[in-house]
């Protein structure tokens, strides 16, 4: 597919819109009618838990499955009647990162740049290299990379083209606390460059961190959309209570050697234990 003719947003509008959105298997209703816009150039955070329709209405949002009933549009476009023409103006990045380990970082940039036809792939691949900090390891092969750089490069190479709207489905699947981060910082500088991220979680934090709005998919309703200080509202006023707090063993550890390290901290009487623990060696 080239995507070297230039894709120009609507005049206004939403970046993505759903109106009475459903798709069944069989029995099964998965979507029952599902309405949702998301701003330009924003963060949108989907809630939900599994089964609860998350990734197949982001499956139908990248035209790969077809609706039942109701209509999206994304970038002002049908995904049913414009379907190639969505495809264009989108990129997706599933749970887990898509990328080949047998090539080095900036190869895989460069393989996803020729594919789509566009000119100098190599500028291209450094120049998302050094927005996703991999500059350093772009001539390592990926299998070599963590799980935070291996998903980090996924998401540079679904930039490729500079697509206005990017799904993200479950971004930080298995990934240590220090992958998470460094994902969600790469989440964020996509919407400083005012691209629109719709981002699938089961993370609250997650959406709490990033999310500019919030929807919670359930049994296949959005059942509340908003910002994250319009859903706290939804619950009763926070009440104030004082709870004794108990000290953690980074508190323990620091009182003893002291907050730098030099041993200059408070006494603590260990003579008991040590002579306990000398009478009976076992």
């Amino acid at each position: 597919m080239s995507t070297t003719e230039t894709i120009e947003p609507p005049a206004s509008g939403p970046a993505i819109r759903i109106r009475g959105l459903q798709k069944s298997y069989r029995e099964l209703h998965v979507l029952r009618g599902v309405d949702l816009d998301v701003a330009r150039g924003s963060i949108f955070a989907l809630l939900g838990s599994n089964g609860a329709g998350k990734t197949t209405m982001i499956r139908i949002l990248a035209t790969l499955l077809t609706p039942d009933a109701g209509t999206a549009h994304v970038h002002g476009l049908d995904v049913t009647t414009r379907a190639a023409r969505v495809r264009e103006a989108i990129s997706l990045t599933g749970q887990f990162a898509a990328v080949d380990e047998i090539l080095t970082g900036r190869e895989n940039l460069v393989l996803v740049a020729r594919l789509r036809h566009l000119r100098n792939p190599g500028r291209i691949a450094d120049d998302l290299l050094d927005r996703f900090a991999l500059t350093d390891a772009a001539g390592r092969r990926v299998s070599t990379y963590s799980g935070g750089m291996r998903r980090r490069l996924d998401i540079a190479m679904s930039l490729v083209g500079e697509p206005p709207v990017v799904f993200l489905d479950e971004p930080t699947t298995g990934l240590d606390p220090q992958g998470r981060l460094e994902v969600w910082q790469a989440v964020r500088e996509l919407a400083r460059q005012g691209t629109t991220v719709l981002l699938t979680t089961q993370y609250l934090d997650e959406a709490e961190q990033l999310a500019d709005r919030i929807a919670v998919l359930h049994d296949g309703r959005i059942i509340a959309d908003g910002t994250l200080a319009e859903l706290r509202r939804l619950l009763p006023p926070a009440t104030v209570e004082y709870v004794e707090k108990q000290p953690t063993l980074e508190d323990v550890f620091l009182a003893i050697v002291g907050g730098n390290g030099t041993g200059t901290g408070t006494t603590v009487d260990t003579a008991a234990p040590t002579a306990r623990a000398t009478e009976d060696p076992r």
